[in-house]
């Protein structure tokens, strides 16, 4: 091994002038390779042209060269906003369709784009019903055109689901089957006796924002016998009443209704079995197929005997419908200080605590 050393001591003595001439230049391109290879990890050839730009200067060709490429990128980035624009055109918009958050609207367009499956799921019977518009509370929903009210409405059914489209999908059949099944435009047109019926129900001023309030007398007939011994009768009566209010709606700045229940000269003696029945089917059918249409329900002269009544139905009532009830006793001072926050005194009937003439 002794005769091994000598050689590279001596190396270093002959190469002198060569690692100089090399110095000059190897570091160069070391030290650019590093640097260069970070930013731009995909190119392998990159080194050689480190090596290029190292020794030569770019010249004007090369630099026209790289021009097109800093902006092709830009060309591509402009096109696609604009083919997306051209493949969705804006949504009509009003008032309350402005109040949709993104989630919604998400929803909303997966909803519209099943309408022609719902409506011939709906209507298995006409052949052309995919493409045939349907008219719901007043407005027209065509599954070929979008229309601002028509998105209103659909949302009713979106959000009693949870924005959920295969549960609002089948509420939304459910309905439709069952205002063809119920017959609404007979029940609008039948002359319900005005000794029995006449009395119990009115649709009276607006509150502060514009919403129709609705008022249910209970005991505005004593003969409550009369009133609930036909209780499909008392049922027709009911959703009359109902579709009344709701065509008061114009779904471009009101869209919900208050309502106010008096149970002024109910008794517990008063409430029978067919009384019972009556407003349980009521309640399934306003919530089933009247989605989102209320903003506030009073029940209201409710004796503390009474209160149990609305226990009762409390799990028969989505959690979203059961906070917008309020429950309040009796006498002007306890009415008012609930409704006058809702309801302009000069809209509120006397018997109320307000100064309209009303019923």
């Amino acid at each position: 091994m002794s005769p091994a050393q000598p050689e590279p001591a001596q190396a270093p003595v002959a190469a002198t002038p060569a690692p100089t001439a090399v110095a000059t230049t190897a570091p160069v391109v070391p030290s650019t390779a590093p640097i260069a290879a970070p930013t731009e990890p995909p190119a392998a050839a990159p080194t050689a042209a480190a090596v290029t730009s190292s020794t030569v200067p770019p010249t004007a060709t090369e630099t026209a060269a790289a021009a097109p490429s800093t902006t092709a990128p830009v060309a591509a980035t402009d096109k696609k906003p604009s083919t997306a624009a051209a493949d969705e055109k804006p949504e009509p918009q009003n008032p309350l369709t402005e109040r949709f958050s993104e989630a919604e609207w998400t929803a909303l367009k997966a909803f519209r784009a099943e309408l022609p499956n719902i409506l011939a799921e709906a209507y298995p019977d006409k052949p052309n019903a995919k493409v045939t518009p349907i008219t719901l509370w007043g407005v027209k929903i065509d599954p070929n055109v979008k229309d601002a009210r028509a998105s209103v409405v659909l949302m009713k059914f979106l959000r009693a689901r949870n924005l959920s489209v295969r549960d609002a999908t089948d509420m939304f059949v459910s309905t439709l089957r069952w205002r063809e099944s119920f017959n609404i435009e007979a029940a609008l047109e039948e002359k319900f006796p005005e000794d029995i019926f006449g009395q119990l129900g009115h649709v009276y001023g607006h509150d502060k924002e514009g919403r129709p309030v609705v008022y249910n007398l209970y005991g505005a007939n004593k003969d409550l016998k009369a009133v609930f011994g036909d209780v499909q009768r008392f049922i027709r009566w009911r959703v009359a009443l109902m579709e009344r209010s709701v065509a008061l709606l114009d779904f471009r700045e009101i869209d919900q209704t208050i309502q106010i229940h008096d149970y002024e000269g109910v008794s517990l003696s008063s409430r029978d079995a067919n009384s019972k029945s009556a407003a349980s089917e009521a309640t399934n059918i306003f919530q089933s197929h009247y989605p989102e249409l209320l903003y506030k329900k009073f029940f209201i002269n409710v004796p503390t005997l009474l209160n149990w009544i609305f226990w009762a139905f409390k799990p028969l009532i989505s959690a979203n419908t059961l906070a917008k009830m309020t429950v309040v006793g009796t006498g002007h001072h306890a009415l008012k200080k609930v409704l006058l926050p809702h309801i302009n005194a000069s809209d509120l009937p006397e018997r109320y605590g307000g100064e309209a003439k009303a019923f």
